[in-house]
């Protein structure tokens, strides 16, 4: 009999871990396991899952999106499950969410997602699925051609077979993309939105066209790096990737040009360093590092400031900056 397990990614969002496993743990047709990576959390949440009864959980530093989905799917693998269905902290499937994904009979050489609609309209969905603005729209159950991971994902194990992992390395924004194209795109194996399996997840909150803080943009960093590797894996051809990469970079500016209102030359400037290393398959930087560096450009007095806010620990110098507060960073999505 094929066994379901559930790999949560979690880091300091207890509150929203245990609205995801109550549901998890809720399920009509119940799963097998729950399996729970704790990336880094520097708040209660490895007290709190401890104290949990059938609870599995990996306890690691804080490798991303990317690090904390390759370990889950790696160890749920490693450990025989058929299906891993896979999801963040921040999101939680409806009651019968894992009936409904399960239930359509597809080859196991399909990738399923849920429907991701907003937990507060219920609704809406998050994402752009084709060109439906609600899921009462949809008038059939299997969307072909689209999926939006890592929000209710569910792989199975022939997927991984032929695949393999999600790359740590990405980090993350860009990760679980690079990740779906690599199954869709590189091995041409369909992905599909199953409507009536929905999974509810907060409406998106960043715009890049909305004016970000540049002393603040350590995200944006991996966002361009990683786009270069996202359309290698869409294109499977490297010179095609180039000229998509290019179009992307030069879309970048004009977005900072149109549409940013402070620090213009400062974030145009700041594009070509993750773009330059995108080129280069440099995978050095980290948040640390990048907050580093953006922080070398402000007044000194506003320094110590500036690392208590990003950071949320106390300041030192640079140099143990970069070595210690990378945990304390990042968030997984």
């Amino acid at each position: 009999m094929e066994k379901t397990i559930a790999v949560v990614v979690t880091y300091n969002r207890l509150t929203l871990l245990k609205e995801c496993i109550f549901a998890l743990q809720n399920q009509t047709q119940k799963v097998d396991t729950i399996l729970v990576v704790n990336n880094g959390c520097t708040d209660d949440t490895q007290q709190w899952l401890d104290a949990q009864l059938g609870l599995f959980s990996i306890q690691q530093k804080n490798t991303g999106s990317g690090g904390g989905f390759e370990s889950g799917i790696q160890w749920a693998y490693k450990n025989k499950y058929s299906w891993i269905w896979c999801m963040d902290d921040d999101g939680y499937p409806k009651e019968d969410a894992l009936e409904k994904i399960l239930e359509p009979e597809l080859d196991n050489l399909c990738l399923r997602n849920c429907a991701v609609i907003n937990k507060v309209d219920k609704k809406s969905f998050v994402w752009k699925t084709k060109n439906y603005p609600t899921i009462d729209t949809v008038k059939k159950n299997i969307i072909m051609g689209i999926g939006h991971p890592f929000n209710g994902t569910m792989i199975h194990r022939s997927i991984i077979e032929r695949v393999g992992l999600p790359k740590p390395q990405f980090f993350i924004w860009g990760d679980e993309t690079e990740y779906y194209y690599r199954i869709t795109k590189k091995n041409n194996i369909p992905v599909c939105t199953i409507a009536n399996s929905v999974h509810y997840h907060p409406a998106r909150a960043f715009s890049y066209k909305a004016d970000w803080d540049y002393t603040k943009a350590w995200k944006i960093y991996f966002y361009v790096r990683n786009r270069f590797h996202i359309h290698q894996s869409m294109c499977n051809n490297k010179i095609a990737a180039l000229l998509y990469y290019g179009c992307f970079l030069i879309a970048m500016m004009g977005v900072v040009l149109f549409y940013q209102k402070t620090d213009k030359i400062k974030k145009m400037g700041f594009i070509f360093w993750p773009a330059i290393d995108a080129l280069k398959n440099n995978f050095s930087a980290n948040p640390a590092l990048i907050l580093s560096k953006l922080s070398a450009k402000l007044p000194a007095s506003n320094k110590k400031e500036r690392y208590v806010i990003n950071t949320g620990v106390g300041f030192a110098d640079q140099q143990s900056a970069r070595q210690g507060v990378m945990s304390s960073l990042a968030t997984t999505g």
